[in-house]
């Protein structure tokens, strides 16, 4: 983990890449074990001035056709924007907390200071995510969090949600429901299908556990949207807070994005909390 920031104290350590802004890994010293973690090749990264894609990489804003940036990784899609795939800079650190800022500009119109803090205090991981808009026109955004949760056998997730998206073409959203089948309802804490699932939910109430024979891990955001994705035989589950649902740039009112005109902020925060098994609720 060259170039690495690590931050630790006697419950938790984590590792910072400033490449692309995200964490390496978080481990729970207390379980010698991780929290976070896929294979090494990620544990969680940000995602801005945008989350997840938006049909046909283009919409509309205040009269005018935005058409958004070509992606390195993806060939359709803006995909997640470009905050996780660019070197932050390192404003500060210390053994508990670092701040790491990202200045991007682009023509269609984003053009952002971001700043992106990792704290931690006692058992509890906070990310805040802060972006300042610094174009001339008015642009809008949208934040995210993609954390990759480790989620074994025995691991059973809950959180509570009024409706849904299914997943369509292109992993884009079908029409929203308000009924969620029971594949898909986490309500009551369960391990589910072990398959591919990429399911944007509404509703929710900000909160999501995930019990583990060691442990429960709770995520905490204060947003009404949130992405579940996991794949078939795979020992992670990636449950993502984004301030808005994904393709809203195409639905009616553009729901959680903002418009921000020169020198406005949006901000988005995330707490994941680690407790023994034994002592949770």
């Amino acid at each position: 983990m060259e170039n690495s920031l690590l931050l630790q104290n006697a419950h938790l350590r984590l590792s910072v890449d400033p490449q692309g802004g995200g964490l390496r890994e978080l481990v729970s010293l207390t379980h010698d074990t991780h929290v976070l973690w896929d294979k090494g090749e990620s544990a969680l990264f940000p995602m801005l001035p945008l989350a997840n894609r938006v049909a046909g990489n283009r919409f509309s804003f205040q009269g005018r056709e935005v058409a958004l940036p070509r992606s390195p990784v993806d060939d359709a899609f803006f995909l997640h924007g470009n905050g996780w795939l660019e070197r932050w800079s390192v404003e500060s650190v210390s053994d508990t907390e670092c701040l790491l800022l990202l200045r991007s500009q682009h023509p269609c119109g984003f053009d952002y200071l971001a700043e992106l803090r990792y704290r931690l205090r006692e058992n509890v991981l906070r990310a805040e995510l802060t972006l300042t808009h610094f174009g001339k026109n008015p642009m809008l955004y949208g934040l995210g969090f993609h954390p990759w949760f480790v989620f074994e056998a025995e691991s059973r997730v809950q959180f509570s949600a009024s409706g849904y998206w299914p997943e369509g073409e292109k992993h884009l959203p079908l029409a929203w429901h308000g009924e969620i089948p029971p594949a898909i309802d986490f309500s009551e804490a369960k391990h589910g299908e072990n398959g591919w699932l990429n399911v944007g939910y509404s509703g929710w109430n900000g909160v999501a556990k995930i019990q583990r024979d060691v442990m429960t891990v709770t995520l905490s955001s204060q947003t009404p949207w949130l992405m579940l994705f996991r794949m078939s035989g795979e020992s992670f589950l990636c449950l993502e807070p984004q301030s808005h649902p994904v393709n809203a740039h195409h639905q009616a009112g553009q729901p959680g994005l903002v418009a921000l005109g020169r020198g406005d902020s949006t901000r988005l925060a995330m707490e994941i909390a680690v407790e023994s098994t034994a002592n949770s609720c």
